[in-house]
């Protein structure tokens, strides 16, 4: 009987195909040199994959408006690789997503905002980032809304720390920001709330730094911000920025720190115990370095002389590996109708397994203990991530999800090969049980390792993931079955830091600087099999395929046509 979930039959694929996805993490393609990783490997299978029938491999984008972030200057990530891969539709995944929340007011429902309000009583509410209308990291009209929404619901005490732009926006358009800012606190004055602006600086000078470039950048930012410490001190921040602004060679994005004080010259609002803080970019690679900074016990960095106790949010998470901040204001998009979802309830058995990085091991626990659920680990890149943010099966008994837990204690460079021949085997055993009609694995260690900088042991992990690779496609030849291998964005393929003709940068002393970051790099798609229909290929006619043209892609390789508002599939069937 036919319901809302049933997917209509492909009007030239089979059904009853073992499908194999295979996520390489981090595997993006770039030009060939010494700094990239994947090239340097030895991958056959990868190459093979590659170099192989032109019709059956492609590059698709995973970063940027592909895969919902504001702009295509945005590295993509894990999180919303998996989600594109799994959703097949572009969910908003920065200022979209911050605006519906505050449009709703659902912003001041969650975990984050109920978090940061138990310092609004006695406490200090401290908000840091960039004051730009350039909608890049940040918009002004957000902060007026969020400034708004704490104040009205209990916020007596408010504290703005200012990054000018000059960047995303025109240089000198910070004056008119700070004045704009400035009326909006005498209004909240007027109300009995203290509300000022507390210090601020240049978004290239002060905390905005990204990559671990320079951590002075952040210190400086640190000092101002938390112990009330700058170079310049002013009454008002209109004051500060037209005076800095005045000396030679300044400009907004490298304005020097500055404080404001009152009359008897003391800082106005140093981040102190029992305060909250939040920091207000949606984009998340300025703030990461912040964010560890603010929230990091172990911290080792620079020196933070004085670490305060506080209740700390981010706009939204910045980093889903690290699980940083851990708490923030706006929520994932909630997706529904995820292709998983979809094939589950159209009776495909499914089989997903990644291994677990450390820091997982935090939000594991916590599944465990509000679920109750002992026997399953749920949480991963192809369960979580690829089900809409979703933990849990949708059907138990058609579904079975495994973690390979990492090693412990030490750095994925020291053993760069991780875990990938696990997870391989657990897969091939998966797909030769012919238990299930979809195994899906995600293969870490292309970006684990490629974050630790180190491009030995980057080669030895693109190696082992090939291998991995191998083993997985030569079960699905045994099998009769078709196999997807992609990946969700790009670290490996670029490993150096580089100027804008693509020359490896150099530091003071004359050595490479290594990139640690994902890139912006396209990503293959590969298809093939034995049980792949003869007639297969990948359309030309497609403008920017992207991630989330994959779902499709999948749901047509298991004999079914996608839902018709999902991003359309990569693959076409010739006739003859």
């Amino acid at each position: 009987m036919a319901t809302a979930w049933t997917l209509p039959d492909h009007p030239k694929l089979p059904k009853g195909k073992t499908v194999a996805v295979v996520v390489l993490d981090g595997w993006g393609e770039a030009n060939p040199d010494e700094y990239n990783c994947i090239h340097v490997a030895q991958t056959p299978v990868m190459d093979s994959l590659k170099n192989g029938a032109p019709e059956k491999w492609r590059l698709v984008k995973a970063h940027g408006t592909a895969v919902g972030l504001p702009s295509d200057d945005d590295m993509g990530n894990s999180e919303v690789g998996h989600n594109a891969l799994g959703a097949g539709r572009i969910f908003a995944q920065g200022a979209k997503l911050v605006d519906s929340a505050l449009a709703s007011g659902k912003i001041y429902d969650g975990e984050g905002f109920n978090y940061i309000k138990e310092s609004f009583e006695n406490g200090t509410l401290h908000l840091i980032g960039l004051l730009s209308d350039g909608g890049v990291h940040s918009r002004l009209d957000q902060v007026q809304l969020l400034l708004k929404g704490a104040s009205e619901r209990g916020a007596k005490r408010i504290r703005v720390h200012i990054l000018t732009d000059g960047r995303d926006v025109l240089d000198g358009s910070s004056i008119g920001f700070v004045e704009t800012l400035e009326n909006d606190l005498s209004q909240l004055r007027e109300k009995g709330i203290d509300a000022q602006i507390a210090s601020g600086g240049g978004r290239m000078y002060v905390t905005m730094d990204r990559y671990e470039n320079d951590w002075g950048v952040v210190k400086r930012g640190w000092d101002a911000q938390v112990l009330g410490e700058a170079p310049h001190k002013f009454k008002s921040a209109v004051e500060a920025v037209k005076t800095l602004r005045a000396v030679p060679d300044t400009n907004d994005q490298y304005l020097p720190p500055f404080v404001i004080v009152d009359e008897s010259g003391n800082a106005v609002g140093p981040i102190v115990d029992g305060d909250a803080v939040v920091t207000f970019n949606f984009r998340a690679d300025r703030m990461v370095m912040l964010a560890k900074a603010l929230e990091y016990a172990d911290f080792d960095k620079f020196d933070r002389v004085r670490v305060p106790k506080i209740r700390y949010a981010g706009m939204l998470q910045y980093d889903g590996e690290l699980l940083l901040p851990k708490r923030y204001l706006v929520s994932p998009p909630e997706i529904e109708r995820t292709s998983g979802e979809y094939l589950v309830k159209n009776g495909v058995r499914t089989f997903a397994c990644r291994q677990v990085t450390h820091s997982f091991y935090m939000f594991i626990i916590f599944v465990l203990i509000h679920e109750h659920r002992s026997e399953t680990v749920k949480f991963g890149h192809v369960t979580f991530f690829w089900n809409g943010n979703r933990s849990g099966y949708f059907d138990e008994s058609k579904e079975e999800y495994v973690e390979v837990p990492s090693d412990s204690g030490i750095t994925f460079n020291v053993k760069p090969k991780m875990k990938a021949v696990e997870i391989a085997e657990k897969a091939r055993d998966a797909i030769l049980s012919g238990k299930f009609d979809q195994v899906r694995v995600n293969l870490p260690n292309g970006d684990m390792v490629g974050h630790t900088g180190d491009i030995e042991a980057t080669v030895v992990a693109c190696k082992a993931a090939d291998e991995a690779v191998k083993i997985i496609l030569d079960a699905v030849e045994q099998v009769g079955g078709i196999y997807l291998v992609t990946a969700d964005h790009g670290n490996a393929e670029d490993m150096v830091k580089r100027n804008k003709a693509g020359k490896p940068l150099l530091d003071k002393s004359g050595a490479i600087q290594i990139l640690t970051s994902h890139t912006l790099q396209p990503v293959p798609v590969a298809i093939g099999g034995p049980g792949l229909h003869p007639g297969v290929k990948f359309r030309s006619d497609i403008e920017t395929p992207g991630l989330a043209n994959v779902a499709a892609t999948v749901m047509n390789l298991h004999g079914f046509e996608a839902p018709a508002d999902y991003e359309p599939t990569l693959i076409e069937v010739a006739d003859n």
